[in-house]
């Protein structure tokens, strides 16, 4: 119940004091932090169903799934080898959300990638969500907003179209 605040503390802290940590919460952010969202993306202003909506992870998964057979289909057919699909799914994954939002996989499914502040995601965003996506765990760690940390490093979301 009770933890130790350091930050509500004034000045240099020189000893330790115990405070409720709603109270220290309320300090330093204000009292809707402890507020849960109702559904995914509405902290964002992002409706609860249709376009814009935050699509489920089953619909991602098939997305994710679709992405990584075209490339293994393209990798064999080029390469006649299956060792460079990641490489052709890294790739394509930087290039198509740079350049258009969105991978093959997530058009079928009406998906995009979206910066929170509204701007394209561009070259460097998307080379930084990728990298993360291909380390595999980034994407499992989710919030309630069905942000990975791979979208948390790029200030993207993931939306239906």
């Amino acid at each position: 119940m009770f933890r130790t605040c350091y930050a509500c503390l004034p000045g240099p802290v020189r000893g330790r004091r115990a405070i409720p940590w709603s109270v220290a919460e309320e300090q330093l952010a204000g009292a809707d932090t402890r507020r849960i969202s109702a559904y995914p993306g509405e902290k964002f202003g992002l409706p609860e169903e249709g376009p814009t909506s935050v699509p489920g992870l089953g619909r991602r998964l098939v997305a994710l799934f679709i992405d990584w057979i075209i490339c293994a289909i393209i990798s064999y057919g080029l390469l006649h080898s299956q060792y460079w699909t990641l490489a052709f799914f890294g790739a394509e994954t930087w290039i198509l959300t740079a350049l258009t939002g969105t991978t093959i996989g997530k058009r079928v499914l009406g998906m995009r990638v979206a910066r929170l502040d509204g701007k394209p995601v561009g070259f460097g965003w998307s080379l930084v969500r990728t990298l993360l996506l291909l380390c595999v765990v980034p994407p499992l760690v989710i919030d309630s907003d069905r942000r990975g940390l791979h979208d948390k490093a790029a200030n993207t979301v993931v939306v239906r179209i």
